[in-house]
């Protein structure tokens, strides 16, 4: 089993093949219409802006081939960070439509105490579980992973909630419905907690 890493020309493609790497876990990096095609499970990374990875995936009619592989044929995908927000309905960064897997939007997080909590959140957090998934297999409830973003998911229904996290107040950071799945965090960058969410991943 070959992991794709879809190459949308958002960055962070070498930590997460590094990642896999460590882990025995076989990959490639993808970037055509036909490649996503073949692929049996992809990883969408990403750091950057949501309308200009949106445009590219659109002009490159990359969208379409991921609609075909995950709708349609069902094929397991994660997404991370960015990843995960294009899965989304719309996001406020850009005022664009994403891939629409979630019924959710994104949005400019905000905090009260700016003293105390900055934006962008940068740093170590914990996952708490909304519910049991096999991604999660073997990951303690006080694992932490690291998280860069200052856009977050919001607005979406209960049944699509797989994690949540507390930064002065709580936002969604994790994302699930049938093959499809997302983290705000970055596993890559996580040790431990991240590279056991990946062999999880790529044993699904």
């Amino acid at each position: 089993m070959i992991i794709s890493i879809l190459d949308y020309k958002m960055g962070n493609l070498s930590s997460v093949s590094r990642a896999l790497y460590k882990n025995n876990i076989e990959s490639r990096v993808i970037n055509s219409y036909e490649e996503i095609l073949n692929s049996d499970k992809i990883i969408l990374p990403g750091v950057g802006h949501f309308g200009k990875a949106m445009d590219y995936l659109q002009s490159n009619d990359l969208d379409k081939a991921l609609n075909k592989i995950i709708i349609e044929d069902k094929k397991p995908i994660l997404g991370i960070c960015l990843g995960m927000q294009l899965m989304c309905q719309i996001s406020q960064e850009g005022e664009s439509k994403g891939l629409g897997w979630f019924d959710a939007s994104v949005t400019k997080m905000k905090v009260e105490n700016k003293l105390k909590y900055k934006i962008p959140h940068i740093g170590w957090n914990t996952a708490e579980r909304a519910k049991e998934s096999q991604i999660f297999k073997g990951i303690e409830p006080e694992d932490e992973f690291y998280f860069v973003h200052s856009f977050c998911v919001a607005n979406t229904v209960k049944e699509e909630i797989l994690c949540e996290t507390n930064f002065e107040s709580k936002f969604i950071s994790a994302l699930s419905k049938d093959n499809i799945f997302g983290v705000q965090f970055h596993p890559e960058k996580s040790h431990e907690s991240g590279f056991q969410l990946l062999k999880n991943f790529a044993e699904l």
